[in-house]
């Protein structure tokens, strides 16, 4: 199958595309991917498919949707047709709500989102000719081969549809590319994409802990799963907030200033493992119900904990071993994980950490009005916890001769070389934690992913460290609380009051039965004055700070649908901020964990 698609028009952010497919005569179902792998759910946007076409031997054929699945549409081929030549338009989004893949700079290209593919085969049997036109003068970042260059065209080597979908194109007008792996055995680069030439600029620091970053995953992992590996890296203002796992590559997008303003990121700079570490674990080693014949198949999450979770869990680790965060910088973001599942998950009383699998596909990664209470993928952070418990105790159980660390080289370091999927289950993780440290892991895993108020916190005093709080906030939290991702600086008080608010005043979570709850505070009102003074974050501070020790509510002025209120709330125990603390006489863990690997 031919597919080509014309990206020049950046302006109006449409892609063009154009597949020629080779048919049988007789009734032809064509497919636009439904589960993308990744996604974890049946995100696939056909609602952005348009103008589709289908002709054969120069004449116009007809299509029609099937009348229960909108992403299968329905040909009878004639008899003198050997193939289809079909056509159609993705149109991208083109607002801040509906999220950017084109700019007049840059694009992120998602195969899955510009091709259709024929019913009845496996994805790895349908076999693509990829290729793309570009803007003039462009550059892009792939995990394909190409395989020839003609002016502003790219034509790309032959590929299984599932591993072009699995491959996505970065390109824009300033583009660098920068070796992590030189001398290796399988080449790793950084593929950039930004806004403005001056954004490309690396410190040679920058480069080390980059560098650093594949040298401690490869020795985590003791194996690689990939001929070669690149990250697809956009840093703009328009398309950011991207985090996308793909085998031989995986699509990060952050602000236009991750290099240039290095000192104020700390708390972005776990993308790029996280998004490594999914190469081995999710790519490689994959949950069996997420393993689909092809892309309109559903996909099962019920292993998310491990997939997400695991990974999330070696992406802190990873970030602090490469030196990309201080040992300091590691337990301040580990706090503020560990201070949510103290104070802010009251959900945990009607679900478990596997219900909330589930969410890709419930929730769709929508805006929550009570997230505390409904909770949403808590397999990610939560899993996070349950994985750091499980570290320290293979350490307790071993004296501290073995640890995850060898979990991760029995179950996903097999197969050096090798980036065929390699299924597992529940048993198949309970077996290797057997192997390394011997233990009733099902019982364990069970009582904390299967059944109600799961003990997270564990973790932390089996490594040594316990959570306080403080009136004051780490320098990590800020840097958190006033990135571009956080709605435009968002004011944390979920830990005292009860509540996260941006700097307009807009009340964006409220934690189930805290004390901003119980007074009737709502998500989505606006915060007016506090105490008969108008809004900001030092007004609220203030507060809560003269609240202390005293009797007296704060009195919160709200704007809600048109009208105003006054809530009264009864808090009087000042400013909460999560920091880490060792606890003496015990083996602290959690330094070694980090400690880079030798």
């Amino acid at each position: 199958m031919s597919l080509h698609v014309d990206a020049n028009d950046t302006a109006q952010g449409i892609f063009r595309v154009s597949e020629t497919i080779p048919v049988k005569a007789g009734a032809l179902t064509l497919l636009y991917p439904q589960w993308i792998p990744g996604d974890h759910s049946p995100t696939g946007p056909i609602n952005m498919l348009a103008g589709l076409k289908l002709s054969a031997n120069g004449k116009p054929l007809q299509w029609k949707r099937d009348e229960y699945n909108v992403y299968a549409f329905h040909v009878d081929v004639p008899a003198d047709v050997s193939a289809i030549d079909m056509s159609f338009q993705y149109l991208s989004g083109r607002t801040d709500s509906e999220g950017f893949e084109m700019t007049d700079r840059m694009m992120d290209m998602e195969w899955s989102k510009v091709l259709l593919y024929p019913a009845g085969y496996f994805s790895r049997g349908i076999r693509f000719e990829p290729s793309v036109t570009l803007p003039h003068g462009w550059q892009l970042g792939t995990a394909l081969e190409t395989a020839s260059q003609s002016g502003d065209r790219t034509s790309f080597k032959p590929v299984t549809l599932n591993n072009l979908v699995d491959s996505p194109i970065y390109a824009g007008e300033h583009f660098k590319r920068v070796d992590l792996n030189p001398g290796g055995d399988a080449s790793v680069h950084l593929d950039i994409v930004a806004d403005e030439p001056k954004y490309l600029v690396m410190t040679p620091e920058q480069l080390k802990v980059h560098r650093a970053l594949v040298t401690q995953a490869t020795k985590l992992f003791g194996s690689h799963h990939y001929d070669h590996y690149d990250f697809l890296f956009s840093l703009s203002d328009q398309l950011s907030g991207n985090g996308t796992e793909h085998h031989q590559s995986s699509e990060n997008g952050l602000g236009a200033d991750y290099f240039t303003a290095w000192d104020e990121g700390a708390p972005d700079r776990d993308l790029l493992p996280h998004e490594y570490t999914h190469s081995w674990n999710g790519k490689f080693r994959r949950p069996a119900d997420l393993w689909t014949p092809d892309f309109n198949v559903p996909m099962g999450d019920s292993l998310l904990w491990v997939y997400e979770g695991q990974t999330q869990y070696w992406g802190y680790i990873l970030t602090a071993r490469s030196g990309m965060w201080s040992s300091q910088q590691f337990r301040d973001a580990l706090a503020m994980v560990a201070a949510t599942y103290e104070r802010n998950r009251e959900g945990f009383q009607w679900r478990t950490l596997e219900d909330t699998t589930n969410d890709p596909t419930a929730a769709r990664r929508s805006s929550l009005p009570y997230r505390s209470w409904q909770m949403s993928e808590e397999y990610y952070s939560g899993g996070q916890m349950m994985w750091l418990e499980v570290d320290a105790k293979l350490r307790s159980l071993t004296h501290d001769h073995k640890s995850l660390d060898d979990f991760a080289g029995a179950f996903f370091g097999v197969d050096n070389g090798s980036y065929v999927t390699k299924t597992y289950t529940f048993d198949d993780v309970v077996s290797t934690l057997n192997s390394v440290a011997a233990y009733d892991w099902a019982s364990f895993l069970r009582e904390r992913v299967n059944e109600l108020n799961p003990p997270l916190q564990n973790g932390l005093a089996a490594t040594g460290w316990k959570l306080v709080y403080t009136d004051q906030e780490s320098e990590f939290e800020k840097q958190y609380n006033s990135r571009p991702q956080s709605s435009r600086h968002l004011f944390n008080f979920v830990w005292s009051i009860g509540l996260t608010v941006t700097d307009k005043g807009e009340i964006n979570d409220v934690r189930w039965n805290g004390p901003a709850f119980k007074a009737g505070v709502s998500t989505g009102a606006t915060l007016v004055a506090v105490n008969g003074q108008n809004f900001s974050n030092d007004a609220l501070k203030g507060a809560i700070v003269a609240a202390k020790g005293s009797k007296q509510p704060i009195q919160l002025l709200l704007k809600y649908q048109g009208g105003y209120r006054t809530v009264a709330v009864d808090y009087h125990d000042g400013l909460q901020y999560p920091h880490l603390v060792r606890v003496e006489g015990t083996p602290d863990y959690l330094d070694e964990i980090i400690a880079p690997r030798k």
